[in-house]
């Protein structure tokens, strides 16, 4: 039962990241919108909702640091693992004024969320904050785009020609976009809980569980959907996933999370990886806003770094957390 849990959720992942690129381009030609603009906001905070549901769950239960845990661990595998293996697969090229706008936004965001670590928390106002200015840069991004109607239409032709949408209805592609974000969802569910049967079942610990399979288990709709970007050369896409994501979860997730109890900062959380974090996203911004190419050894790097950033976890975790 265990396999078929997982060979049904890496199906519902790629039907769910393929419908959700030709839903979400389809719905940028319609609204005439760039799809960097639609893959940030529809693509990248969509495919946040499970980091979403389990922060605000966590916070009415009394237990908001876990939405630290959470975007903090997103935030690092969304860099490092998501744009890693996409680059893997297909090297993408960071050449558009957008991207450098983006990840301005989401290294200021990131700037900010570790001064709060600094400070010790995250009040409640401070949240009402975080997501008031979530809703100001999507208007600003929104009115900016606008004004590059012409690039836009052209590039989005391209888009358009690759994955065959110019004519589709708008109500057809917001019905992929929802198919998609409903298949991402239980394709996560059914391969997290097929794989973390067969770690117990091998007498895997529930430490290595927790950080490795559970953890990812939240990106999984943001990577299947980058992947799949990413074999089809569409790097707007992928990259507008990953940014819209990370900015997402801090400003949203942890906004209202906070909005709904304050997060305190402390331990390994505020010592160690909101720096890590904050790192992975100082060494991404040069990269795009150089326009340089993010190729396959930047991915196999990334991953790697990746890799090492979960071992070493789980090995200054483990005395503490296994029994």
């Amino acid at each position: 039962m265990d396999i078929i849990y997982l060979g049904a959720g890496l199906i519902l992942l790629f039907l769910g990241g393929e419908s959700l690129l030709r839903g979400s381009v389809a719905i940028a030609e319609k609204l005439n919108l760039s799809t960097l603009f639609v893959s940030m906001v529809l693509v990248g905070f969509g495919t946040s909702a499970p980091e979403l549901m389990v922060s605000v769950a966590a916070a009415t239960k009394g237990a908001p640091n876990i939405a630290l845990g959470n975007v903090i661990g997103s935030n690092i595998a969304n860099i490092l693992l998501i744009l890693g293996l996409s680059a893997a697969f297909m090297p993408i090229i960071c050449r558009r004024h957008e991207m450098m706008r983006d990840m301005l936004a989401v290294l200021i965001s990131s700037i900010v969320l570790t001064g709060l670590a600094l400070n010790g928390s995250i009040s409640q106002i401070t949240g009402l904050l975080m997501l008031i200015s979530l809703i100001s840069y999507i208007s600003y991004a929104y009115i900016t785009q606008r004004s590059n109607t012409v690039k836009d239409t052209i590039h989005r032709e391209r888009l358009e020609a690759d994955t065959g949408v110019s004519s589709l209805s708008f109500h057809v592609a917001a019905a992929l976009c929802i198919v998609g974000f409903l298949s991402l969802a239980s394709g996560a569910h059914f391969l997290v809980e097929g794989a973390a049967s067969i770690a117990a079942r091998f007498g895997i610990s529930k430490a290595v569980i927790g950080l490795t399979i559970v953890a990812v288990g939240t990106s999984l709709p943001e990577l299947a959907t980058a992947v799949v970007s990413a074999i089809r050369r569409h790097a707007d896409v992928v990259i507008g996933n990953v940014i819209g994501s990370n900015l997402f979860n801090i400003l949203g997730v942890l906004g209202a999370t906070a909005a709904v109890s304050p997060i305190p900062f402390s331990g390994r959380l505020a010592e160690v990886d909101i720096w890590i974090m904050l790192i992975v996203a100082v060494g991404l911004a040069p990269m795009i806003w150089a326009g340089r190419r993010i190729g396959r050894i930047d991915g196999i790097i990334f991953v790697s770094l990746y890799g090492m950033y979960t071992i070493w976890t789980y090995l200054v975790s483990a005395p503490s957390t296994i029994p």
